[in-house]
């Protein structure tokens, strides 16, 4: 069974990251809103993911579950996941 609820997700990115477009593209294929942080338009974003998740490395994924935060970093670690979450059985 797939999921659909998002609102505990963030990607953190930049626009013209090519890893991140690749993640993007994989976000819209799936029709799922996940809410987007661009790290060079907002630097506190680009702090928060320093600060909380331990390096500046876009794309990350923020995953919010049971209390804790997951930070995960490489693109095909997150279109998997996503797929795994919210693509069609």
């Amino acid at each position: 069974m797939t999921e659909r609820n998002t609102s505990k997700l963030s990607l953190y990115q930049y626009d013209f990251c090519p890893y991140c477009l690749i993640v993007r593209r994989a976000i819209k294929r799936l029709g799922i809103d996940i809410e987007i942080r661009d790290t060079l338009k907002h630097p506190e974003y680009r702090q928060e993911l320093i600060e909380s998740g331990g390096k500046s490395q876009v794309p990350c994924l923020r995953i919010e579950k049971n209390g804790s935060v997951l930070w995960m970093y490489e693109s095909t670690e997150i279109i998997d996941y996503l797929n795994r979450h919210f693509g069609q059985n």
